[in-house]
């Protein structure tokens, strides 16, 4: 089962590109561009700042005894963006988005509002984690898509759209909600890369939206 586990995932993966209306070989590129431009990681700009470092050294304190000596030491962090995290998603969330609007204009209206509700619930559960950088719980942002797009669309014939609007909300809310807004939280952590859309936030982007265009 652990060995089939991987194969699975990308056949649901598949199968939730698909109900993006899109045909089985620009599903199979995307997939591709998801889990290929995830090792790569492009530079936005480089931060730089003194961070309070404790040195081996102690120093005697009349009140507290010996103390380490904390000594400022400069500290470069790279910010960056991924490609299979943040930009292809992101690019496919804008054609989406331009599909839904060309397809059924009435639509906008509801699209902007679960998108707006769901950027908020990302931006309110999402906690900065040193170590780890902006962690939310998995299934928050499929949730609120999914749920915020059966309750606005609920008529038969926005059915065809309902996938389109909750993977557009799904990526919108982890990485505007998640990551943008707190990305002044990420540049306070001591790190030499914080990649938007990378490790610590891969899930939250790319499954978030998968997850809600398959559960719809």
């Amino acid at each position: 089962m652990m060995c089939l586990m991987p194969l699975f995932l990308i056949d649901a993966a598949q199968l939730a590109l698909q109900k993006l209306h899109l045909s089985p070989p620009g599903a199979m590129l995307v997939l591709m561009g998801i889990l290929g431009g995830g090792i790569v990681n492009l530079p936005l700009y480089v931060l730089d700042r003194e961070t309070e470092q404790p040195m081996v050294q102690n120093r005697l304190s009349k009140l507290q005894g010996w103390v380490p000596i904390v000594q400022r030491q400069p500290q470069r962090t790279i910010i960056a963006v991924n490609v299979g995290g943040c930009l292809v998603p992101t690019g496919l969330a804008i054609f989406e988005a331009a599909l839904v609007l060309s397809a059924a204009p009435q639509v906008s209206r509801a699209m902007l509002v679960v998108v707006g509700l769901n950027i908020a619930v990302c931006y309110f559960v999402a906690r900065p984690l040193p170590g780890i950088g902006i962690a939310m719980p998995a299934f928050t942002s499929p949730l609120v898509s999914v749920l915020a797009t059966w309750l606005l669309l609920m008529p038969a014939e926005y059915a065809m759209l309902r996938a389109p609007v909750a993977f557009v909300a799904g990526v919108a809310g982890p990485l505007i909600g998640a990551d943008l807004l707190h990305l002044r939280d990420m540049t306070k952590m001591t790190a030499p890369m914080m990649s938007i859309g990378g490790a610590g936030t891969f899930d939250g982007i790319v499954l978030s939206g998968l997850m809600a265009a398959f559960l719809v």
